[in-house]
């Protein structure tokens, strides 16, 4: 008997917790749990397997940022977690809204626990039961997997391999490449019936995902696309064994190209810090230069998946060679900027990712231009803190339009990068003080925005008509603030020494 999460609410174990629904209460009769987990680890979503209830306290919440706490939702939900409940109390007295508003857009039901319950204590109660379900499930999955190598044995294409997952499990079953194409595919028997009437709502269908490796390194997704009435632990426990078989058929039928799965294992050596020889040899076999000039690039979006296609034909466009890898809610790449002016190839590539749709919520860095692979983790990990710098609030207000840029470009943010690597909270403030102490007295008394005024003065060179147009003033309007601002600042910066300091006293401001 399958356990969904009303029946784990209403289990005598957790009703104790006084448990409240706060977002997704629509998919709570629907959500079927494979296991109960708890976990104060924010970063726990690539361990889970998905289908779980998580169980967890509100200390390390309560001490992360808006960002992280959304950001710990939306990995959750991809990753195909059944639920989150969120103890409650002195540390955390209530939900932040942001968490709230993240669970109720990716449908997640998110729980608050008002009071507190030992959580091994639910653990043990409601896991012995779902232990006994997924004992049935493993006998189901093992025949399905026993008739998946009968089909391999007797030469069956991968289409008819997938049919026989899609009979057991009763979903739709798409078995698609790192790239996004389809490879294979297979509906139910029934699927005829139920494709005669109308299609269920977004809301009634789940999608499984399932990575499959081919000799260690991933080649492919298993999608199964689940109807809400369908046993999604049985689907999630076919799909996964499976897994050996469909690897086994993709080297003999189709063989996905070395090139394509050693560039997936290059991001993922890069991104964990793998040593030089790793790299070097990932990047022969992904046909990337590892002597020629590189740069990598960070996109953190819900619908990674699906901008790899787009992000993939820029890079076709803009650089001699690359690679991608999809992980969670960022997509990875690094491109070989080969040829003479490897600099305009990157700028190309920028200006490409300007023009590519956008979508909402979608967030793209690039990194600086390195040497080699050797230096290609550097590029990633800056372009990564690239994108934490340009959504800190102080940034985003020094955006024109006022909010995260949707592209933005490490080496706009060198300064910064540089300074939060190298210097101290402590020093960084004393040095900005120093310089700007009067200027930014003032605007904490007048509420005024000549700090802002300063920066974009700066910016544009010191073009006085051009900082105008940015900041949308009349020409007056600028020299009468720029007067007022050499007044606090002890007098016209320009031609003197202290041009520099001051700029980069407006720029460590904005990491304050």
């Amino acid at each position: 008997m399958s356990i969904f999460l009303q029946d784990a609410l209403d289990h005598p174990t957790l009703t104790v917790a006084d448990p409240v629904v706060r977002a997704a209460a629509g998919s709570v009769a629907r959500a079927q749990l494979r296991w109960i987990h708890s976990s104060e680890i924010l970063d726990i979503a690539p361990l889970l397997d998905g289908g779980e209830l998580l169980l967890t306290g509100g200390e390390a919440l309560a001490h992360a940022s808006e960002e992280r706490q959304i950001m710990y939702v939306r990995q959750l939900a991809e990753r195909g977690v059944a639920a989150l409940a969120i103890e409650t109390g002195v540390a955390l007295p209530a939900l932040p809204s942001a968490m709230v508003s993240a669970a109720e857009a990716a449908g997640l039901p998110l729980i608050e626990l008002r009071k507190v319950v030992p959580f091994v204590g639910v653990m043990q109660a409601i896991n012995s039961t779902l232990v006994s379900e997924s004992v049935l499930h493993l006998r189901q999955a093992d025949e399905a997997s026993h008739a998946m190598a009968v089909e391999l044995a007797h030469s069956g294409s991968l289409d008819r391999i997938l049919a026989v997952l899609a009979g057991i499990t009763h979903a739709e079953v798409t078995l698609v490449s790192l790239t996004g194409v389809t490879l294979a595919s297979a509906t139910p028997v029934n699927a005829g019936a139920a494709s005669s009437s109308a299609p269920a709502p977004p809301e009634h269908v789940r999608l499984i995902h399932i990575d499959v490796p081919v000799r260690g390194i991933l080649a492919a997704q298993l999608l199964l696309e689940m109807p809400a009435e369908e046993d999604e632990n049985l689907a999630r426990t076919a799909g996964k064994r499976s897994v050996d078989i469909l690897a086994l058929a993709m080297l003999q039928r189709m063989s996905p190209g070395l090139q394509e799965v050693a560039g997936a294992a290059l991001i993922r050596a890069i991104d964990s810090g793998s040593q030089l020889w790793r790299l070097q040899q990932l990047a022969s076999a992904a046909g990337i230069p590892a002597s020629g000039p590189i740069v990598a690039v960070v996109v953190r979006s819900d619908t990674s998946q699906q901008l790899r296609s787009p992000v993939e034909k820029l890079l076709h466009q803009t650089a001699e060679s690359h690679a991608t890898y999809v992980d969670n809610a960022e997509l990875l790449a690094v491109a070989g900027l080969g040829g003479d002016a490897p600099e305009e190839s990157r700028q190309r590539l920028l200006a490409g990712l300007l023009e590519l749709p956008s979508i909402a919520r979608t967030f793209t860095a690039v990194g600086p231009l390195v040497a080699g692979i050797s230096d290609a983790p550097w590029s990633l990990s800056e372009a990564k803190l690239t994108l934490e710098l340009a959504a800190s609030p102080e940034q985003s207000r020094s955006a024109s339009d006022g909010a995260h840029p949707s592209v933005v470009d490490a080496e706009a943010f060198a300064v910064e990068r540089l300074a939060l690597q190298s210097l101290d909270p402590y020093r960084r403030r004393n040095f900005v003080r120093q310089q700007l102490g009067a200027l930014l007295d003032q605007d904490a008394h007048r509420n005024s925005r000549l700090l802002d005024t300063l920066a974009t003065w700066l910016d544009c060179g010191c073009n006085t008509a051009h900082a105008a147009r940015e900041l949308h003033l009349e020409r007056q309007s600028m020299h009468q603030r720029l007067r007022r601002i050499f007044e606090l600042c002890g007098g016209d910066p320009r031609n003197t020494g202290r041009l520099a300091a001051l700029h980069l006293a407006t720029r460590l401001a904005r990491l304050a």
